[in-house]
């Protein structure tokens, strides 16, 4: 009795199969089916990207750098460190003090109110909000007629409650806030205020208004503390007997007094201006060559 022999495999030969193998010669001849449509899709991005490109409207950036005339706080703080332990010992308690005015001012140069104080003390927001082109060699700008009638100088927008035609502080901050920057150097020290418009023109004038305005507000801010304190330390003055306390007193006097004059005689009082904003004559962006490479690629 015979049996036939157990066979393992029977198509030795054959090849596994696998439902995620590439055929390569059957891709090659479906793209090869498909160049036409390839390169016209290719070609039709790449004049989107020219056209993209050349509308983009030249951005400028204008910046200065900064030095703080000085550290500490002012005022009444630098009384309480100076002579506070003396004030105790006649029950006087002096203010205690915050931040440097360095740190204050530029936290001032970012904060809502500043910024909004600003726009409308140099009633910039049509440049701002509405500006869509600007002539390089009238130095005119065309406004967005959807936004901002030029000639009548009215608000044209069409927007529901509870926004305006009128662009808000809030909304003028927040587009303010996408051209400017303010940093330190944690190395210098030194501060650095830019802005980008495309108008470098305007980009310059922006950054110097800045540095006026944050000076004579941190100025202000100064002399109105001094003043304070000389009003506080003058109320003491006339509640204690004790000479050598009275001294102390007619000495800060003295000092809170020259710190008024000092402040209303010196234009850049925060902020000393080591490199002053010029106007731009090389763009900051958009980078045509880049914005066509990628789409292209």
């Amino acid at each position: 009795m015979s049996t036939e022999p157990t066979t393992h495999n029977q198509y030795p030969s054959q090849r596994p199969y696998y439902e995620d193998e590439i055929d390569l010669l059957e891709l090659i001849q479906v793209l090869w089916r498909g160049k036409w449509w390839i390169v016209g899709t290719t070609f039709i991005a790449a004049i989107i990207s020219i056209v993209v490109a050349l509308s983009l409207p030249n951005i400028y950036r204008s910046e200065a750098l900064l030095a703080a005339e000085g550290e500490g706080g002012g005022g009444l703080a630098g009384l309480a460190a100076q002579y506070g332990g003396l004030a105790s010992l006649a029950g006087i308690s002096l203010p205690s003090g915050g931040s440097g005015e360095k740190t204050i001012g530029i936290e001032t140069l970012k904060s809502r109110q500043f910024i909004a104080d600003f726009i409308e003390r140099r009633n910039i927001l049509p440049e701002l909000m509405a500006a869509e082109s600007y002539n390089e060699v009238s130095g005119e700008f065309r406004y967005d007629a959807d936004i901002y009638d030029a000639e009548a100088q009215n608000w044209t927008r069409d927007v529901n409650p509870p926004y305006q035609p009128k662009p808000s502080a809030q909304e003028a901050y927040e587009k303010f806030m996408g051209i400017y920057s303010v940093s330190e150097d944690s190395d210098t020290g030194f501060v650095n205020i830019s802005i980008e418009h495309m108008s470098p023109v305007l980009a310059q004038q922006w950054v110097n208004w800045l540095v006026e305005d944050i000076n004579e507000k941190m100025m202000l801010k100064a002399t109105s503390e001094a003043q304070q304190s000389i009003d506080f330390l003058s109320e003491q003055l006339k509640n204690t007997q004790v000479v050598a306390l009275q001294e102390v007193f007619y000495s800060l006097i003295e000092e809170q007094t020259k710190t008024i004059m000092l402040a209303k005689v010196r234009p850049e009082y925060l902020f000393q201006t080591i490199d002053p904003a010029i106007i731009p004559e090389e763009r900051a962006k958009p980078s045509r060559k880049f914005i066509c490479s990628r789409t292209q690629g």
